[in-house]
């Protein structure tokens, strides 16, 4: 914990705040580099917003999987070594890169074509709603985007679906299944890693940071830029609509929220058949993110469980 002055104390409230109005990340990697061929694609989400994204088929499967980002990342993962965005999870000690390209190589040598996009004011995404992150409130019309998408196009429209949902994508997912369920009733499954409710990120920065008599204060500020409560950016009551088996992953000592708000989000979740995996031996959030690229047997486990 550090110890602040009133003016330092009052400029890190409004810098923790300020990464709700969102950054772009580069995207640093491409399937290519991966040995896997790809399709640029494009499509829009529920409300219109323009989406970019890949596609990368698996030659003879019928089975896809959509992949759906954190917050301020993009489809490629976060380039947290570099400036400026290692400022984003620095308190907690994330300040490498998240490369998800291995998960897509995994996917996709397990049998799976795999589509990966950008969300609204990420990566190569439309603007949209300001340019503000909302935790997957406005996230979760980029999910169902993602859904029309490849019911309509002619190669994937009678493909079985999973979903990959990680922390906002995952939270935009729960989002969606709740407003509008009518796209979800042939999914088969999801894997849910880093769900997160912003009160705990905040909070857990606060106590870093050494301002925990400060947190009442960035909710305002966060508020001045999204017009969201802190509380109102959570997936915990959302999460009761998740009907589909769902497999979520946390690195429980994360320092940037607690254990107890990922064991809220996966026991409110309605599926009967759910697992929740704790990572251990870190306390860095990027880790969870990732942990799958480098030990993808329990996830390929849970699509092929389902989708198999």
């Amino acid at each position: 914990m550090t110890t602040m002055n009133d003016e330092q104390a009052t400029q890190a409230v409004k810098q923790l705040a300020s990464a709700y109005q969102l950054m772009r990340a580069p995207i640093l990697r491409k399937p290519g580099e991966y040995g896997l061929e790809h399709e640029d694609v494009f499509f829009p989400s529920m409300d219109g917003v323009p989406l970019e994204g890949w596609f990368i088929p698996c030659r003879g499967s019928d089975k896809l999987v959509i992949a759906n980002h954190p917050m301020w990342f993009n489809r490629y993962g976060f380039p947290a070594h570099l400036d400026p965005w290692k400022q984003l999870g620095a308190a907690g000690g994330n300040d490498f890169e998240v490369n998800f390209m291995p998960d897509y190589k995994n996917l996709h040598d397990a049998g799976y074509n795999v589509l990966a996009y950008d969300m609204r004011s990420h990566g190569h995404s439309g603007a949209a709603n300001g340019g503000i992150g909302s935790n997957g409130l406005f996230e979760s019309r980029d999910v169902v985007g993602s859904l029309r998408y490849v019911r309509t196009r002619e190669d994937t429209r009678g493909m079985t679906v999973g979903l990959f949902s990680r922390c906002c994508g995952g939270n935009a997912t729960t989002v969606a299944m709740t407003r509008y369920p009518e796209y979800f009733k042939d999914i088969r499954c999801m894997v849910y890693p880093e769900p997160i409710s912003v009160r705990p990120f905040v909070e857990r920065i606060a106590e870093i940071l050494g301002i925990t008599d400060r947190v009442e204060e960035i909710g305002r500020e966060v508020k001045l830029i999204t017009s969201f409560d802190m509380d109102e950016m959570s997936p915990i009551e959302y999460a009761r609509n998740v009907h589909v088996p769902t497999f979520v992953s946390s690195v429980h000592d994360d320092a940037l929220t607690r254990p107890s708000d990922v064991q809220a989000i996966f026991d409110n979740i309605a599926a009967k058949d759910k697992k929740l995996f704790w990572i251990e031996g870190t306390t860095r959030r990027w880790d969870g993110y990732n942990y799958f690229p480098g030990n993808p047997e329990q996830m390929l486990e849970w699509f092929d469980k389902y989708m198999g």
